[in-house]
């Protein structure tokens, strides 16, 4: 069992404080994404669960022991790097077998133990190889098989697929996913991709800024954004955003500039707001024209299963997707609409505002 709890962690260089009071808790056998994008903390944040940096604040616990003081060693963590940190004068199996050497077990078990995470890993054929002569892939699946002998209680994942080209990606998340449920392990993987995390993970932590944005399951962040930086983060294409007023009188409608939206909903007071519609969550063509607002089609990418519309709609445009390969025509007059349960609302400091029907 390996429970992972942050409590109130923090962490400084110097005056600088690029972690603040980090609080989540992972599950034993569960499988974490930590996403961000460059300098939000996120392998920061990784390496203080690894115990490969001191804690400025609170603590790091694992099976409700804290773990502050413990060496990564003492921690019964394995991880797995970008850079593979393979040695190059040897083999397949002898990078494999090498932890287990340190530790001082015995050449039977490092060698059952080394042959079983092989062939776990496909690796059986390439044991007398030279990493340099190693594909890409091979090379990070012999960088999980050393982590794999060690029998850790947690799996720590630092952007591992980062160095590999997207075929490669799309295989490997495949199999360190298969392989995780496989073994029943802990994992924390970091990723500045969301794909990465919206396909791997049980639940994603996605940070800002050194701060947890929102923790949940990977459609609970698409469906139910905590704010606009969760909204516009997670999702390609991008999130339509558009900054304007609620106004009430006699019906909901949404005003930015000279666009006017009508917006059957209830519960959003008459403030400065920012309204929030994913592009294929955009209808074209409206039941009810009331609810409709024109728009003129700026530009047209078709990918054979979806077709990607930009629409000029006042003073902006908005990104629009749909599985139809209806005969668009650039200048084209279209009349869309926004679906009252797919429409989010933020306030003006950018958090999501609950709304009823």
């Amino acid at each position: 069992m390996a429970v992972v709890t942050l409590s109130g962690v923090g962490k400084s260089f110097g005056n600088d404080e690029v972690l603040h009071q980090l609080n989540a808790e992972i599950q034993d056998g569960e499988f974490v994404a930590i996403l961000g994008e460059s300098g939000c903390g996120k392998s920061t944040l990784l390496r203080l669960i690894a115990g490969l940096e001191e804690i400025s604040q609170g603590d790091v616990l694992i099976d409700g022991e804290v773990v502050n003081t413990f060496t990564p060693k003492e921690r019964n963590v394995a991880m797995v790097f970008q850079s593979y940190a393979l040695y190059p004068h040897m083999t397949v199996e002898q990078n494999i077998r090498f932890p287990l050497k340190l530790a001082g077990v015995s050449e039977q078990e490092q060698k059952e133990r080394t042959y079983k995470a092989a062939d776990m890993l496909n690796l059986t054929n390439y044991l007398p190889r030279k990493p340099r002569d190693l594909s890409g892939g091979q090379r990070q699946r012999v960088a999980m098989g050393r982590a794999l002998v060690r029998d850790p209680q947690v799996f720590l994942f630092d952007e591992p697929l980062s160095n590999l080209d997207a075929k490669l990606r799309v295989q490997m998340r495949a199999d360190i996913r298969r392989l995780q449920k496989e073994l029943g392990k802990t994992a924390i993987y970091v990723t500045h991709d969301q794909i990465e995390a919206m396909t791997m993970a049980d639940r994603v932590i996605l940070m800002n800024k050194g701060r947890i944005e929102q923790f949940g399951p990977p459609l609970e962040l698409y469906d139910q954004p905590a704010s606009e930086f969760v909204a516009s983060f997670v999702g390609s294409p991008a999130i339509n955003l558009i900054k304007g007023r609620v106004e009430q009188s006699g019906e909901n409608r949404f005003h930015s500039d000279d666009l006017s939206i009508p917006l059957d909903i209830k519960g959003i007071p008459r403030q400065t707001v920012t309204v929030g519609v994913r592009p294929e969550h955009i209808q074209i063509g409206c039941n009810d024209e009331s609810k409709g607002f024109s728009g003129v089609i700026l530009s047209i990418e078709c990918t054979g299963d979806r077709t990607f519309l930009e629409v000029k709609v006042g003073q902006g445009s908005l990104r629009v997707t749909t599985g139809e390969r209806a005969n668009f025509k650039i200048e084209q007059d279209i009349t869309l609409c926004f679906p009252n349960e797919k429409t989010h609302f933020f306030d003006i400091n950018g958090y999501r505002l609950p709304k009823s029907n």
